[in-house]
């Protein structure tokens, strides 16, 4: 009985809903994102490089959640593509400043529609009051769990 009520009820548990909601969101990003022949880290990349134009390869694998290495075969490949442009040769230090191209701003502005619909579909139940407590209390969840 005691190990009973130290058992977390998933139903009730924050964690166990945000992970579930964190995939349903997932799934519906792939979604429609596949068609465009993008993943969400390839549209999270050019989301971060139109906010913040210049960064390094470490800064974008950070904001979007993968390893340098995994970034850099992405950022090779999207290169390739035509859409981000890299200097040969750094002007200072290590780092490579990547920008997005006219090619990949269109690409983005597509995926971001798209993404868009799916963030609009998965509030869609909730008052504009509701939605703004969800972001406050979303990065106040984030920030605790960040703090040393």
């Amino acid at each position: 009985m005691a190990q009973d009520a130290q058992r977390i009820d998933l139903a009730a548990s924050p964690g166990y809903l945000l992970k579930v909601a964190s995939t349903a969101l997932r799934a519906a990003m792939e979604e429609v994102l596949h068609p465009l022949g993008m993943t969400i880290t390839h549209y999270s990349c050019l989301e971060l490089l139109a906010q913040r134009p210049g960064l390094s390869n470490s800064e974008l694998a950070r904001g979007a959640f993968v390893t340098r290495q995994s970034m850099n075969v992405l950022l090779q490949g999207l290169q390739r593509d035509g859409l981000v442009t890299r200097p040969e040769q750094p002007a200072a230090g290590r780092a490579l400043p990547t920008e997005l191209t006219a090619a990949g701003r269109r690409q983005l502005d597509t995926a971001s529609a798209a993404v868009r619909a799916v963030e609009d579909r998965m509030v869609a139940d909730l008052s504009l009051g509701d939605r703004a407590r969800l972001i406050d209390l979303l990065g106040r969840c984030a920030s605790s769990l960040t703090q040393s």
